[in-house]
C-alpha cells in the first residue's frame, strides 16, 4: 500500500473516493490539522457565497454583517454532524472513533468548498446566459461531496450500504435533536442572564437611593 504525506492523502482520498478512504483507514494517514483547516475554509466559503457573489447572480439584502449565521452553517453544523454520527454509530456497533469521523467527514467537504470558490470567482466574469456552467460546477461539486461523505461513513464504520444509509438518516435526526437542545439551552442561559441582570440593576438602584 502506498506511503503518502498527510497532504497527499487528502488528494488521494478526494480523487479516489471508493478505495481512497479504505487506504486512508488502514494507513492512518488522516490529519486533524487539515480537517480543521477544511472546516475553516467551509466557514469562509459560506461568507464568500453570501457576500462576494456577483450581484447579477445573487444579492444579499443583509445590510449588517452578522457572523453567527455563518458559524452555524459551517462549524457548528459540522460539529453537530460529527457528534451525532458518533453517537448513532456507537449504538449501531460502528468502528469509527470521533477523531476519524471528523477527519473523514472533513475531507468529503472539499469538492463542495472548491465549487463555491470557483463559482464566486466566475460570478464576476460570466453573464446570466452562461449561468448554466456555474450550475454544472455546483452540481458536480455537491454530488462529489455527497459520494465522498457516503464512502467516508461506510468506510470509517465498516458498514454495509444499507446500514450506512440508515446510519446517515439517523444521524440527521440526531442533528435536529442536538440543535433543538442547543437552542433551548441558549434560550435558558439568556433568560438566566436577563434575570440576574435585572436583580443586579434593582439592587444597584436601591443602594443608590
Amino acid at each position: 500500500m502506498m506511503d503518502l504525506t498527510k497532504r497527499q492523502w487528502v488528494k488521494h482520498t478526494i480523487m479516489h473516493p471508493f478505495e481512497g478512504y479504505e487506504d486512508l483507514r488502514w494507513k492512518k494517514g488522516g490529519s486533524l490539522k487539515y480537517s480543521f483547516i477544511i472546516v475553516v475554509l467551509l466557514f469562509v466559503a459560506q461568507i464568500a457565497y453570501d457576500r462576494l457573489y456577483g450581484f447579477q447572480f445573487y444579492v444579499s439584502y443583509d445590510k449588517i454583517f452578522n457572523i453567527i449565521p455563518y458559524l452555524v452553517q459551517s462549524i457548528i453544523l459540522f460539529a453537530t454532524w460529527v457528534i451525532g454520527n458518533w453517537a448513532i454509530s456507537t449504538l449501531l456497533d460502528g468502528e469509527g472513533t470521533l477523531k476519524n469521523i471528523c477527519i473523514f467527514s472533513a475531507y468529503a467537504l472539499i469538492p463542495y468548498i472548491v465549487q463555491v470558490f470557483i463559482n464566486v470567482f466566475l460570478s464576476h466574469f460570466l453573464v446570466r446566459d452562461e449561468y448554466i456552467f456555474m450550475q454544472a460546477i455546483q452540481v458536480i461539486g455537491t454530488l462529489w461531496s455527497i459520494i465522498l461523505m457516503f464512502m467516508a461513513i461506510k468506510t470509517v464504520h465498516q458498514f454495509s450500504v444499507l446500514k450506512t444509509i440508515g446510519d446517515i438518516i439517523l444521524t440527521i435526526f440526531a442533528m435536529v435533536i442536538i440543535l433543538f437542545l442547543l437552542v433551548l439551552l441558549l434560550s435558558l442561559f439568556q433568560q438566566v442572564y436577563v434575570f440576574v441582570y435585572s436583580v443586579y440593576t434593582e439592587i444597584a438602584y436601591r443602594l443608590k437611593v
